[in-house]
């Protein structure tokens, strides 16, 4: 029998499968009924339920994403909620079509219950993300059309 993972275990599972690139294999860290939110994305969705929307989304990322991460000064705090972490991390970020490298600030409050994601909050510098991309007229037309 497997023993249940802490909070903690859970987010440094999390960071690992995205850093080498292991997207398929991140829903399977959440809960069947998670919520995920995405506080700062500019446009699109902020909001996502369930472990086959976070499943379908991870895919997508899996194969389109131009980005190589590395994740860096990595600070998991535990809570008064046994069930709750605040993770901040920065990612240093190669965007492999443009060539840009930079730093990406973050912050993801999560809640896990039985070793699964019931809850998280992220917070990612979508902007940096958008500039590094060549993507920023995109981002502002998208604004504009709100």
């Amino acid at each position: 029998m497997s023993e249940t993972l802490s909070p903690r275990e859970v987010f440094l599972k999390l960071l690992e499968g995205i850093t080498t690139g292991r997207f398929t294999e991140l829903a399977q860290l959440y809960a069947e009924d998670a919520v995920v939110e995405t506080v700062f994305q500019p446009v699109g969705p902020r909001r996502f339920e369930g472990r086959a929307v976070l499943a379908e989304r991870f895919d997508e990322v899996g194969v389109q994403t131009p980005l190589e991460l590395r994740a860096s000064n990595v600070v998991v705090r535990e809570t008064d909620d046994p069930e709750v972490v605040v993770a901040e991390f920065d990612y240093h970020v190669l965007h492999r079509t443009t060539g840009r490298s930079f730093e990406s600030a973050n912050v993801q409050i999560l809640r896990v219950r039985d070793g699964l994601i019931v809850h998280s909050r992220d917070y990612h510098d979508h902007l940096a993300l958008a500039v590094a991309g060549g993507n920023l007229p995109q981002l502002v037309a998208a604004l504009e059309d709100k």
